[in-house]
């Protein structure tokens, strides 16, 4: 039975560099599984040794063989393009940064859900609140909730000072 990888002075070299030049936990791991597998220990060894599944053994061993070192390092899995466009940011962006009782509202303090609503109606794209927030997050923004006063305080007729003697 052969073993995994064969690996020249150079590319060992080459591995070592790599895993301990790169901040990636992931690419670290991967050179240690190819390295791991130039020293003859089998794919449930390292699997068992390193905390990882079998199958990202074979799998490591496979792109390394296919793409060299560049193939070490993790692609980023393809998902959904988000619906808030680079524009609609802008926009959002421009919304936060005005009053909103200069748009027709009757209030003056965004809140999430506000603004989704008002986002909303100008694009058409709704996003919930804890998305909302979350965007605002992307572009900078810190979120706040208003605070309210309380009831004792809002009952309460406000008091003079004592004029200063």
């Amino acid at each position: 039975m052969g073993y995994g990888i064969r690996l020249s002075l150079a590319e060992r070299e080459a591995l070592d560099g790599l895993r301990f030049r790169t901040p990636s936990a992931d690419v670290f791991r991967n050179c240690l599984i190819l390295l791991m597998s130039d020293s003859r220990d089998t794919i449930a060894s390292i699997a068992g040794r390193l905390g990882c599944a079998t199958a990202t053994v074979a799998r490591i061993r496979r792109l390394y063989r296919m793409g060299g070192i560049g193939a070490l390092h993790p692609t980023k899995p393809p998902g959904r393009r988000s619906r808030a466009t680079p524009a609609y940011l802008k926009k959002m962006k421009r919304v936060v940064d005005t009053n909103p009782m200069k748009l027709g509202y009757g209030f003056s303090v965004w809140s999430a859900t506000r603004l989704a609503a008002h986002m909303a109606k100008e694009t058409g794209i709704h996003f919930s609140d804890d998305q909302m927030r979350r965007l605002l997050h992307q572009v900078n923004y810190s979120f706040h909730r208003p605070s309210t006063p309380s009831k004792a305080n809002a009952t309460r007729p406000p008091t003079k000072r004592p004029a200063a003697s």
